[in-house]
């Protein structure tokens, strides 16, 4: 027999609807707070039947069944925080209301009140009793319509939404996050309004309709983060940025626009390692071929991003670069995150049009190599921005020259989608040149 070794959590409580097709919901709630790091319960209040396309039917749960599951969970854990989603009718929102001074925890609460086609879906009483909710909760978190509902004031811009958010305060509220998904614009600014501070979060507007559960995502991320102790102002800024990137890499499941990829930060954490190991892969068999010959004066540098890397911090490189020497070429120092600035930046501007790729090399660059380019029949393109060579492009560059400035010798990328496919096109240019 072996030996148990228990693993303790935070505990997170999400009481909304059921999603048949998992993209929002408690589906969505429990699975951001699993990656979060945090234990996930739940007060189921309706049953829908929705998959990508809408929603073909709704059940919702009569109020005693939901008391009873709120009841079972809080008797049990040690809920550390707790955030609310679709409550369907006017007794839940009530019993919800009734419970909430009860609770000795943060409660966040996302008032589904619009529809994404902009019919309300609540009756007028269930609005006036989510007044009494927001009384006792420590976030609120409306999109544009829903604060407008709430406040009365139309959310058009960055002003509005503050007026909004500071209308909704006199609920009570602790502080409201007023959402700017909805309000056009290329950024989307989330403004977070408490008494006396307005902060905003701004975020480059993502070109996807795969939003479908993101409000739910977002407030349960901020629960999970507040269950663990962590400040309300950090938690909503990381809770968001973690949103930018679960919409950015959404699921592409289904028939309709796909869903928000709730474990986006779990996945790309768990990527690390095996990234590193592909960069020391392609570092490998530079050295062992003696790539000497492509290595520029300033040095070369391999480069390998996680699937999701938004940052440089997210990208392994060679620390101190790949140099010449008597006997061939090698890495100054080993693979660490964060090593390299230049040729991280510049993969990641190029990710910005092509995600798929993840591996980059630089190269020294001079009339040979430009002979061979061209004998490779290769994709090229001359860096005017980063960004520019890979945008409105069917099939992305293989290779991009960075011609010589004033300080700076020029040079030529290699990019791929994976490590081995990068340091073949690099040992192929080699070859090339022999």
């Amino acid at each position: 027999m072996r030996t148990p070794a228990s693993d303790s959590r935070p505990v997170a409580l999400t009481i909304a609807g059921s999603d048949s097709g998992g993209g929002a919901g408690i589906q969505a709630d429990l699975a951001t707070m699993t990656a979060h790091g945090v234990f996930g319960t739940s007060a189921i209040t309706a049953v829908t039947a929705q998959h990508t396309r809408g929603v073909e039917s709704s059940f919702v749960l009569p109020p005693e069944e939901v008391e009873a599951q709120l009841e079972a969970v809080t008797g049990d854990f040690a809920v550390g925080a707790a955030k609310t989603g679709m409550l369907a009718t006017t007794e839940i929102v009530r019993l919800v209301a009734d419970r909430a001074p009860e609770f000795e925890f943060p409660l966040v609460v996302d008032p589904v009140m619009v529809a994404t086609s902009g019919d309300r879906l609540l009756e007028p009483e269930a609005e006036a009793a989510y007044r009494n909710l927001l009384s006792e909760a420590t976030l609120a978190t409306p999109n544009a319509d829903e604060a407008e509902v709430l406040s009365g004031v139309e959310v058009t811009d960055s002003e509005s939404a503050r007026e909004a958010g500071e209308a909704i305060l006199e609920t009570g509220v602790d502080a409201v996050l007023v959402k700017g998904g909805h309000v056009p614009g290329e950024t989307v600014r989330d403004r977070l309004v408490t008494a006396g501070e307005v902060r905003t979060f701004e975020h480059p507007r993502v070109g996807t309709e795969a939003t479908h559960g993101s409000g739910c995502t977002l407030a349960a991320a901020i629960a999970a983060r507040l269950s663990t102790g962590e400040s309300l102002e950090s938690a909503v800024e990381s809770a968001t940025d973690f949103l930018a990137r679960a919409v950015r890499y959404y699921y592409d499941v289904g028939e309709g626009h796909g869903a928000v990829n709730h474990a986006v930060d779990l996945r790309n954490a768990a990527a690390r390692e095996p990234t590193a190991e592909a960069v020391q892969a392609v570092v490998d068999r530079l050295v062992d071929r003696d790539v000497s010959r492509l290595v520029p004066e300033v040095g070369m540098n391999v480069v390998g991003a996680t699937p999701y890397a938004e940052s440089p911090a997210e990208t392994a490189a060679v620390e101190g670069r790949i140099t010449r020497t008597l006997e061939g070429v090698h890495p100054n120092r080993g693979i660490r995150f964060g090593a390299s600035s230049h040729l991280a930046a510049f993969l990641l501007a190029a990710r910005e049009s092509a995600p798929e790729l993840r591996f980059a090399v630089n190269c020294r660059f001079d009339d040979e190599i430009e002979d061979a380019l061209e004998e490779l029949d290769w994709v090229v393109a001359e860096n005017g921005s980063d960004e520019d060579v890979f945008a409105d492009r069917e099939t992305a560059p293989v290779a991009v020259i960075d011609p010589a400035d004033v300080g700076r010798e020029a040079t030529v990328k290699l990019v791929a989608e994976d490590a081995e496919t990068l340091a073949d096109r690099t040992l192929e240019l080699c070859d090339r040149l022999e």
